[in-house]
C-alpha cells in the first residue's frame, strides 16, 4: 500500500517545478512512510510514497520496464491477490522478473495486455502508467473502489493523486466549492457522489473505471466493469457451498504479506469469519497465534443504549470468538474526549468532513495497531452484498423512494441559512433515481428481487463507498494497510445474482453466510444479530462536542457561520440532540455526531482555506 501522484503537462517543463512536486509528494508521507521516489520525463512526473508490505528490495517505485523500444513507468497503490497466477502466465510469454512484488507483475501485465489486463486482476488498486514513446497516461481504479484516485484535468495537462490534498498542493488547483459542492457536503455528507471530489474541478475515478490522457484527445474515462444481472442456477446446497468457498478463498488470498498481519475482531459474523479462517491457516502453516484487535470506549458498558441499529454490545462475543480460535487478542480502549480532539485529524485524513467520531475512533484504533502491525484484515462490505442492514428487512424503509440511510433532508436543510443551496431536493432525488434506473435486472424477476437488486446497487455505490473512504483514509493516515476480503469482485458478482430467498435463508440477515459457516463458527456467533461498528455512549463525548461547537458558534470569524442557521443549531445543542429521534446518516450518527460533523466542516474550511464560489 502506498500513495501515488502524477503531473502531466505538455506546455511546461516540469523539472523546473521541483518545489511543487516535493510538496505534492510530501502530502502522501503518511500513506507511504517507508520510501519515496520520483520519475521525470519531458512532459511527465510520477511520484510515489511507499509502505513496504511485499518485496522490500525489488518493489521500489516508480518502476520502469521496456519492450520493443518503448519505456513504461508505473506508480501503483494496492495489492494484487492473484499475483502468482499472473506471473506464471506472463512467464509463459517470455517475461522475466527481478523479484516477487506485485508491482512488477502489474506493470508487465499492462505492457502485455494493455487495458485488457484489468479484466485479469483480482485485488485492490489504483495505478498510473506513463508510456514515454506514445506520450500517454493510463489510470485505473479497482472494481469496488477500495483504493482512491483523484484527478484534476486542465487544458494541456492533468494532475492526479491518491488524496485530494495532493492535488491542492499544486497551485493550479484552487480550494473552491460551488453550489454542487455544498450539496455534497450538507445534503449527502458524509456520503459523496461517485466520481466527485467536492472541490471544484477535482474528480475521482469511479470504481471499475480507467482513464486515458494524451496531447491530442485530452482525458477520456471508460468503465471496464459493472454488475450485470444473470440467472442464478445454483440450488440452496450449491449456493451454500460456493459462498463458503468464495469467502474462504478470498481470505486465504489476502493473508499474503512479508510484514506482520493481524485481524479486526468485533465478535460480529463478518470479522469472526475472517479471523477464524485466518487463524486456521496460520496454525496449519506453523505461523503461530493470530493477533486480533477490537475497539471500545471508556465507560461504554455502563452507558450502552440498545437500539434497532445497535441491539447489543461486542464484549461477550469477542471473548467467545477469541477463545474459540486461540488468538492473541488486544482490546483498544479509547478516551471519549480524544474522539473530539481528533476530529481535525480525521478531516486531514479524509480531506473532507466525514463520519465524525466514527472516523476519529477508527483513526485512533489504527494508530494503536500500527505500533505492532503493518497489515490488518477487516470485515467491511458483507452487509452491503449479503443484506445485513436493517433497511433490507424493514419493508417500510425498503420500499421508500429515497436513500435508506438518510431518509429525510429536513434536519439537514433546517440547519442551513435560507437560500444557501438551490435545488437541493431535486439534486438528491436525481442521484437516487439515476442509481435505481441504472440497476441491471432480469425481465422475469418479481418485485421483491428487483428491489433487492436496486438496494444492492444503492449500498454498493453509496453507503459502501463512504465506509471504504473511511477505512482507507483513517488506516493509511497511520501507515496501516487494511484489506477487505468481502470486496472480492467474484463474491460481489455471485451475491448480486443470488435470489433474496436464498440470500436471506431462514429469514435472517446474511442467512446464506450463516448457513455456509455452520460447523465453523460457534453457535452464539452464528445467531448474533447484526451490530455495527461500535460508537461511544458516554455523555463525556456529548459534552466535548457541545463545548467544541459552542466555541465555533461564539467565534465571529468562523467560516461555518456563513453557511448555517445558528439559531437552529443552537436549539439542537440545547436539547443535547434529543430532538433528532432517528440517525441523520447511517445507523449511528445522531445528535452528537451532527454536532461533530459541523465541527469538522468548520475545521475543513479553515485548514483547507475553502472559498465558496
Amino acid at each position: 500500500m502506498c500513495g501515488i501522484a502524477g503531473w502531466i503537462d505538455f506546455n511546461r517543463d516540469l523539472k523546473s517545478h521541483q518545489n511543487i512536486i516535493s510538496k505534492m509528494t510530501n502530502t502522501l508521507a503518511r500513506r507511504g512512510p517507508d520510501d519515496q521516489g520520483v520519475y521525470f520525463s519531458e512532459s511527465a512526473c510520477l511520484m510515489h510514497r511507499r509502505l513496504i508490505v511485499i518485496d522490500p528490495e525489488n518493489g521500489k517505485q516508480p518502476m520502469s520496464a521496456e519492450k520493443n523500444g518503448t519505456r513504461y513507468t508505473i506508480v501503483y497503490n494496492g495489492e494484487l491477490y492473484n499475483t502468482e497466477e499472473l506471473r506464471r502466465e506472463l512467464q509463459a510469454f517470455g517475461y522475466r522478473f527481478m523479484g516477487h512484488s506485485d508491482t512488477e507483475v502489474l506493470l508487465k501485465a499492462f505492457i502485455h495486455w494493455g487495458e485488457s489486463s484489468l479484466d485479469k486482476l483480482n485485488g485492490i488498486y489504483a495505478f498510473g502508467v506513463w508510456d514515454d514513446t506514445a506520450q500517454t497516461l493510463f489510470l485505473a481504479r479497482d472494481r469496488m473502489g477500495v483504493k482512491p484516485l483523484f484527478f484534476y484535468p486542465y487544458p494541456g495537462g492533468i494532475i492526479f493523486g491518491s488524496e485530494i490534498k495532493t492535488l491542492l498542493a499544486n497551485p493550479l488547483v484552487k480550494p473552491y466549492v460551488d453550489n454542487d459542492g455544498l450539496k455534497e457536503i450538507f445534503l449527502l455528507g458524509p456520503g459523496r457522489t461517485r466520481g466527485k471530489g467536492v472541490i471544484k474541478g477535482i474528480f475521482e475515478l469511479k470504481p471499475g473505471e480507467y482513464l486515458t490522457f494524451d496531447k491530442k484527445s485530452g482525458h477520456k474515462t471508460r468503465s471496464y466493469w459493472s454488475l450485470k444481472a444473470r440467472e442464478h442456477t445454483d440450488g440452496i446446497k450449491a449456493a451454500i457451498e460456493k459462498t463458503r468457498f468464495l469467502i474462504t478463498d478470498t481470505v486465504r488470498r489476502q493473508l499474503v504479506s512479508d510484514v506482520p498481519l493481524c485481524c479486526f475482531l468485533s465478535g460480529g459474523l463478518d470479522s469472526s469469519i475472517i479471523s477464524k479462517i485466518a487463524s486456521d491457516i496460520y496454525l496449519s502453516a506453523d505461523k503461530g497465534r493470530l493477533h486480533t484487535y477490537s475497539v471500545n470506549y471508556l465507560g461504554n458498558r455502563r452507558y450502552f443504549e440498545k437500539s434497532l441499529f445497535q441491539p447489543n454490545s461486542d464484549e461477550d462475543y469477542i471473548h467467545i470468538m477469541a477463545k474459540e480460535i486461540g488468538s492473541h487478542h488486544h482490546e483498544i480502549l479509547l478516551n471519549n474526549e480524544d474522539l473530539e480532539k481528533h476530529l481535525g485529524d480525521a478531516v486531514l485524513a479524509r480531506d473532507l468532513p466525514g463520519m465524525a467520531d466514527v472516523d476519529s475512533s477508527l483513526l485512533l484504533f489504527c494508530r494503536e495497531i500500527k505500533k505492532e502491525f503493518t497489515v490488518a484484515v477487516s470485515g467491511e462490505c458483507a452487509d452491503e452484498i449479503f443484506g445485513g442492514y436493517p433497511w433490507y428487512h424493514n419493508k417500510e424503509i425498503l420500499f421508500s423512494d429515497t436513500f435508506p440511510w438518510s431518509q429525510s433532508l429536513n434536519v439537514r436543510q433546517s440547519i442551513l441559512k435560507p437560500g444557501l443551496i438551490t435545488g437541493g431536493e431535486e439534486y438528491v432525488k436525481q442521484l437516487y433515481s439515476d442509481t435505481i434506473n441504472n440497476t441491471d435486472t432480469l425481465p422475469e424477476e418479481g418485485e421483491l428481487n428487483k428491489r433487492m437488486r436496486q438496494m444492492f446497487m444503492l449500498n454498493i455505490n453509496w453507503f459502501m463507498q463512504t465506509l471504504l473512504d473511511r477505512k482507507d483514509r483513517m488506516s493509511m493516515f497511520s501507515g496501516l494497510e487494511v484489506r477487505v476480503p468481502f470486496c472480492d469482485h467474484r463474491l460481489v458478482e455471485y451475491a448480486y445474482n443470488m435470489p433474496w430467498e436464498i440470500k436471506s435463508l431462514k429469514g435472517r440477515e446474511k442467512g446464506i453466510v450463516r448457513e455456509a459457516m455452520k460447523g465453523i463458527l460457534p453457535e452464539e456467533i452464528l445467531l448474533r444479530k447484526k451490530s455495527p461498528y461500535p460508537k461511544t455512549h458516554n455523555p463525556k463525548y456529548l459534552k466535548a462536542v457541545k463545548t467544541g461547537l459552542q466555541k465555533i458558534l461564539n467565534d465571529s470569524s468562523s467560516p461555518l457561520l456563513q453557511l448555517i442557521n445558528k439559531q437552529k443549531v443552537q436549539e439542537i445543542m440545547d436539547s443535547d440532540g434529543k430532538n433528532l429521534t432517528t440517525p441523520w446518516y447511517g445507523q449511528l450518527m445522531t445528535g452528537a455526531q451532527l454536532m461533530a460533523y459541523l465541527i469538522q466542516v468548520d475545521i475543513w474550511m479553515r485548514r483547507y482555506k475553502i472559498e465558496i464560489v
